[in-house]
């Protein structure tokens, strides 16, 4: 159930928020900057600025760490995660195989299989609740008062996804743009670098809290 999740409501919902301009469903906070980020950032310098940013993204995951350890029954949750995996594996092999008694057998437990599933994924969903709306205040309050418009360089581009709502780094067009942002190719922008930092420390946050969400 949850390995069939629409991957592109991830899309629409970024491509609401605007990261990189004004409008969208939290434009109300912008405040009639072009983008996320500071002209004149009370953070200077590229070395501050990447350190900055990247102990923001690792103390705002301890802080949801802390909130799923506080929320969530994690034995409870490791042991339907191992349940329904198991049950998806042993499904897959049967039907793989052409075993229909197999399948059949197993097609049974479908029912409580969805209901564990969406068990699960409340328990998930239950914490974000809670820190979705101090994630999005920081966000979009203290970090753009805080830190440039770009706060990082990269060697390569990192514009991987098509579209022009979802740019890590700025390009070529974009630093010729005048009223850009972008003042350098390739720079990072400082919800791209949050994002990048974040997800690079997510996991070893939530082995080192045991709130992780895989099944150990």
């Amino acid at each position: 159930m949850i390995e069939f999740f629409d991957h592109n409501l991830v899309l629409q919902f970024l491509d609401s928020v605007f990261l990189q301009g004004d409008g969208g469903i939290f434009g109300f906070m912008g405040k009639g900057r072009d983008a996320l980020g500071s002209d004149d950032p009370i953070v200077k310098g590229l070395i501050p600025t990447l350190f900055g940013v990247t102990l923001f993204g690792i103390l705002l995951n301890f802080f949801n760490s802390a909130v799923r350890k506080k929320m969530v029954d994690q034995t409870k949750l490791k042991r339907i995660m191992k349940e329904t995996r198991r049950w998806q594996k042993e499904r897959m092999a049967a039907m793989r195989a052409k075993d229909t008694a197999k399948t059949a057998e197993l097609n049974k437990k479908s029912a409580y299989m969805n209901k564990m599933s969406m068990e699960m994924m409340q328990m998930n969903m239950r914490p974000m609740m809670i820190t979705f709306v101090p994630l999005i205040l920081i966000f979009y309050l203290v970090l753009p008062q805080l830190f440039a418009h770009t706060v990082a360089l990269s060697p390569i581009p990192l514009n991987v996804i098509p579209g022009d709502f979802f740019h890590l780094t700025c390009t070529a067009e974009q630093v010729a743009d005048p009223d850009n942002v972008c003042t350098q190719e390739n720079a990072l922008y400082l919800w791209a670098w949050y994002f990048l930092s974040s997800i690079a420390f997510s996991g070893i946050i939530m082995k080192l809290t045991k709130t992780s969400m895989g099944a150990d």
